[in-house]
C-alpha cells in the first residue's frame, strides 16, 4: 500500500503547510514548493486522495500503484466552476437539457478572444465527448473504398474509429527530426488521400505534445482540398500550449478550409472537467453541419446539464485559473525533462510543446515491455506505447498533469527500478 501511504503523507504535509502561511517557503516532508509557485492564487500543489471516488484513473490498478496514464489531471477543478455547479444544484431539476444562448455566446467569445476565430452560435453542435463527434463525422462523410488517414502514434480512439464503420484506415508515421520534433510526410499523405476520404487530425497532438505550426497545417490543408478530403480535427488540448505558443485551429486558415473541416473541442482537458461529459463540434458550412449532425441519430443523446454549465463558466470566468495552470504545467514539463536527462538513463523524450502528456522512448533499456516493467517494478501505471501505434512497443506515455510532489514520487520510483535493473 505504498502509494496510499505516500498520498497520506503528502496530504498531511499540505495541511501542516496551511498553518504556516507567513513562511516564505515550506520545507515539510515531500513537498517543497518552487518560489515562483508561491505567488500563485490557486494551489496546484494540493494532493487529493482519489481512491474510492470512482475515478477511472485511480481505479484501474491496485492502491499501491501511482497512476500516470489516462489524460485526467490530479488538480481540483477551477473554484468558479465548482461554485457555479453548487449554485446550479440549488435548482433541484437536472433533466434532459439543451444548450442555452449564454453557453453558445461564451464559447463564441472565447474562440474570438483566443484565436480571432469568428464563429456563429448556430455553428456549434453539443456532444457528450469528442469521440462521438469524430465517429459521427466518419459515419456521415466517408464511404469505402475511401481512406481515413491517422497519423501515428495517436490517441487510441482516433486510431480505432475507422474500424467502427468498416472504413479503410491508413496509418501515417510522423517523420522524426534530429531536433526531437516530428513532421508530417506530405507526399505520403497526398498519396493516401487519392480519391477523397478524411484525415483524422490531433492538434495539439496526443501523445507527442506537438503544436502544429501554421505552415505545416497549411500544407496539410492544401493536400486535403486538392483531393476533396475532409479534415476531422480533434483540438481538445487547444488551450494547453507552452513557451508562448498559440494554438492555430485548422478551420481558421481560410474559408475554403473551414468548409471542409469538422473541429472538435471541449473544456474537459484544460479545465479538468472530463467527467462532466460535454464537448462541441464547430462546423461552419450549413449543409455539412446538417449532414454530420443527422448522424447522431441512434448514437448520441443529449448533453449533461451540469457539464454545459461548467463549460459556460470555464470559457467566461476561469481564465485566471487557466493561466496559472499553464505556468504550473510548464514547470512540471521542465522538471520531467531534466529528470529524464539526469535520473532515468536509457529513456529519452521529446520536449512537449503542448498538453500534459510526455512520450518516453525506452528503446535503450532493452525491455520486452516497458509499460509492464514500470508497473511491476516501480508500481507506476503508465500508458502502453502499443495503444498508440503498432511500432510503438518501446514507448510509454506519462501524464505530468499532477502536483509536483506526485510527479517527483513517480520519477523516484522509476529511478529506483532502473537502478535495480542495472544492478
Amino acid at each position: 500500500m505504498e502509494c496510499q501511504s505516500t498520498l497520506t503523507q503528502l496530504i498531511h504535509h499540505r495541511e501542516q503547510a496551511r498553518s504556516y502561511r507567513g513562511l516564505a517557503f515550506i520545507m515539510a516532508g515531500m513537498i517543497n514548493r518552487p518560489l515562483r509557485d508561491l505567488r500563485m492564487t490557486f494551489d496546484f500543489d494540493q494532493v487529493f486522495d482519489r481512491h474510492n471516488t470512482g475515478s477511472t484513473k485511480w481505479s484501474r490498478y491496485p492502491a499501491d500503484v501511482l497512476p500516470m496514464w489516462v489524460a485526467d489531471m490530479d488538480f481540483a477543478a477551477p473554484p468558479v466552476i465548482i461554485q457555479a455547479l453548487q449554485k446550479r444544484l440549488e435548482h433541484p431539476m437536472v433533466g434532459y437539457s439543451v444548450a442555452q444562448d449564454d453557453l453558445r455566446e461564451a464559447i463564441v467569445a472565447d474562440l474570438w478572444n483566443k484565436y480571432a476565430w469568428r464563429v456563429e452560435p448556430q455553428e456549434l453542435i453539443f456532444l457528450p465527448g469528442v469521440e462521438s463527434g469524430f465517429n459521427m463525422a466518419l459515419k456521415a462523410l466517408v464511404q469505402a473504398p475511401q481512406n481515413v488517414v491517422v497519423q501515428v502514434p495517436n490517441y487510441p480512439p482516433l486510431r480505432h474509429a475507422p474500424g467502427h464503420w468498416g472504413l479503410n484506415k491508413v496509418e501515417l508515421n510522423f517523420d522524426a527530426q534530429a531536433d526531437g520534433t516530428y513532421t508530417t510526410p506530405l507526399d505520403t499523405l497526398s498519396q493516401s488521400l487519392q480519391g477523397g476520404g478524411a484525415l483524422l487530425l490531433s492538434n495539439p497532438h496526443n501523445p507527442l505534445g506537438k503544436a502544429f505550426p501554421r505552415a505545416e497545417l497549411q500544407a496539410i490543408a492544401d493536400i486535403c482540398l486538392e483531393h476533396d478530403a475532409w479534415i476531422i480535427s480533434d483540438e481538445i488540448h487547444a488551450e494547453l500550449c507552452f513557451d508562448g505558443r498559440q494554438h492555430i485551429p485548422m478551420a481558421t486558415l481560410s474559408p475554403q478550409v473551414a468548409q471542409r473541416t469538422i473541429t472538435l473541442m471541449s473544456a474537459s482537458k484544460a479545465y479538468n472537467i472530463a467527467g462532466l461529459k460535454t464537448s462541441f463540434m464547430i462546423i461552419q458550412d450549413r449543409h455539412l453541419r446538417e449532414k454530420v449532425n443527422h448522424a447522431r441519430c441512434g448514437m448520441v443523446d443529449s448533453v449533461n446539464p451540469l457539464g454545459m454549465e461548467a463549460t459556460r463558466v470555464a470559457y467566461s470566468e476561469a481564465a485566471p485559473w487557466l493561466a496559472e495552470l499553464k505556468v504550473y504545467l510548464q514547470g512540471n514539463r521542465d522538471f520531467l525533462v531534466e529528470a529524464v536527462r539526469t535520473r532515468l538513463p536509457g529513456i529519452t523524450m521529446n520536449l512537449p510543446q503542448s498538453t500534459y502528456l510526455a512520450w518516453l522512448d525506452c528503446t535503450a533499456l532493452g525491455l520486452d515491455n516497458p509499460q509492464q516493467f514500470f508497473l511491476d517494478q516501480a508500481r507506476v501505471g503508465l500508458s502502453a506505447g502499443l495503444d498508440f501505434g503498432d511500432d510503438c512497443k518501446q514507448f510509454v506515455r506519462l501524464n505530468f498533469g499532477c502536483p509536483r510532489s506526485l510527479l517527483e514520487e513517480g520519477i523516484a520510483r522509476m529511478e529506483r527500478s532502473l537502478r535495480n535493473l542495472r544492478a
